[in-house]
């Protein structure tokens, strides 16, 4: 069962949208999914307190702290297919241990500079990890809020420096639609949400099915078990290589 923790250090990253893209996708494909919500601002638990039945094999945990994150990862793993940890946009010891735990990690960009340096920066923080720790942790770019239009000189430039640091970037970006905004303002799933009020939502749904579809044979669910002491040492290197590394330095 793996974990996947969404992260960038920015706010306002599209972040949180790509969490319940992917968790509602993944629970309308029959699996069950637990979401880890971290973010202060709590917008997946806001969403899951009014969907009204409707989130079907999903469950979400809220308030927690880093101290509990690990236990509360392992109680959930048994019984679900997938666990995703939604991150809040700030770098904390949370970050770290976060990505200690992790299967695989999501980081979702927009097309700006100040985007990147958030993702910058939890790219930075894995490869610390490994340089010092020999941690490991897969890691792709989700590219989010993305104009169908218009692909924009930043964006370009942010895709141009995602190549030139060879980090992987998934093939479908998240496209910004209405949608998705209503999703959180209806608190419901894409699938439940009235075409004839929503513009464009079959489009929203395609391309919701193709980012999923591209996160689910990166990230296979293969429930296997798992030593207490790997996830306790994992997250023990991660909180402590947070605690270590210097100041994360924005190069853009």
């Amino acid at each position: 069962m793996p974990i996947i923790t969404f992260a960038n250090t920015k706010g306002g990253a599209g972040k949180t949208t790509a969490v319940l893209l992917l968790a509602t996708e993944l629970v309308r494909r029959g699996y069950t999914v637990s979401v880890i919500d971290t973010d202060p601002q709590r917008w997946i638990s806001r969403w899951f307190e009014g969907a009204d039945g409707h989130a079907g094999n999903m469950r979400v945990a809220t308030y927690i702290s880093v101290n509990a994150l690990a236990r509360t990862i392992e109680a959930y793993r048994g019984s679900s297919d997938y666990v995703i940890v939604d991150l809040p946009g700030a770098q904390s010891p949370l970050l770290a241990t976060a990505l200690g735990l992790s299967d695989h990690v999501l980081i979702p960009i927009q097309g700006s500079a100040m985007d990147a340096q958030g993702g910058a920066q939890v790219i930075e923080l894995l490869q610390y990890l490994y340089s010092k720790g020999n941690i490991r942790i897969p890691h792709s770019v989700v590219l989010s809020r993305v104009n169908s239009l218009v692909t924009t000189r930043a964006l370009r430039a942010v895709k141009l420096l995602l190549a030139e640091r060879s980090v992987r970037v998934l093939a479908t970006p998240i496209i910004e639609r209405a949608a998705y905004r209503d999703m959180f303002e209806y608190r419901t799933s894409l699938h439940r949400l009235d075409p004839e009020r929503v513009s464009n939502l079959d489009k929203a749904i395609a391309n919701a099915e193709r980012y999923c579809d591209e996160v689910e044979m990166l990230v296979p669910t293969i429930r296997m078990p798992v030593a207490d002491n790997l996830t306790n040492s994992r997250a023990d290197n991660g909180n402590r290589g947070f605690m270590e590394m210097p100041l994360l330095r924005a190069a853009y």
